[in-house]
């Protein structure tokens, strides 16, 4: 049976007078959907990274459309993407498309990523790469790290009514997994109750704004914390890490 994907989308950049905008970046296509999050220790060096991560995001969606005729491959894309962008800086980067009878396939380098859910249950999640803690692989005319150091990840399992929440570290690091799972569930109960349909977007933004409001306090634990207390005994274990936060909610549905 044809699936695609209806995507919706919120960002919140971190509050910062240099750059408003913040450093994460993305893009929205039929079926194909991409994150990337700018390597903010470049600041120091006075380069906005977030202008390398939008010109990577920008000319993904560039290749993407032009192969809208033909199966995505995100290798291709990202490939594509890197070797047309030229601004400095470097990001983490991560594209994942739907392919009918082939599944979702996705590539991805850092500390974004994404997570499926099935009947309010997270079944897969991508892993995270780095090279040491709050270090992440990432894409630069500096970095040793190149598309080929992605993960190139499958599930061919997919199916329609399955949730897809795409994301940047800002998400990843400051809700857990169950946490996501609630927000999900209580967002569809929500619409359920007022007679409506649910909108990728509205549960995009009820994300991003609990993982705003997590990062933000001091005495929450979040998976940023527990990794941090892993690497520094001294650590508390408990607090939010402030960040740009992207989030891409995208429904499973029947392509007919």
């Amino acid at each position: 049976m044809p699936m695609k994907l209806i995507s919706g989308s919120y960002y919140i950049p971190k509050k910062q007078s240099k750059n408003p905008q913040g450093e994460d970046a993305h893009f929205i296509s039929d079926n194909t959907v991409g994150v990337a999050d700018g390597v903010g220790g470049w600041t120091k060096q006075g380069i906005d990274s977030g202008e390398y991560s939008r010109q990577l995001m920008s000319n993904s969606l560039i290749s993407v459309t032009n192969y809208m005729q033909q199966d995505i491959d995100p290798m291709q894309i990202l490939t594509e993407a890197y070797l047309n962008t030229n601004k400095q800086g470097s990001s983490t980067a991560c594209i994942l498309t739907l392919i009918n009878d082939k599944g979702l396939h996705a590539v991805n380098v850092g500390d974004s990523g994404f997570v499926v859910l099935r009947r309010g249950c997270s079944i897969f999640r991508s892993p995270t790469q780095q090279h040491g803690f709050n270090y992440p692989y990432q894409l630069g005319q500096n970095s040793p790290d190149k598309p080929s150091s992605a993960d190139v990840l499958e599930f061919k399992e997919i199916t329609t009514g399955d949730v897809i929440v795409m994301g940047t570290d800002g998400l990843f690091d400051n809700l857990f997994p169950w946490e996501i799972e609630k927000v999900i569930l209580d967002a569809e109960e929500e619409a359920t109750s007022r007679g409506g349909k649910i909108e990728p977007n509205e549960v995009a933004w009820a994300l991003a704004e609990y993982a705003l409001k997590k990062s933000l306090d001091p005495n929450n634990p979040t998976p940023f914390a527990e990794a941090e207390k892993l690497n520094n005994s001294l650590s508390k274990g408990t607090g939010g890490k402030a960040d740009d936060i992207t989030v891409i909610v995208s429904y499973v549905c029947d392509g007919m």
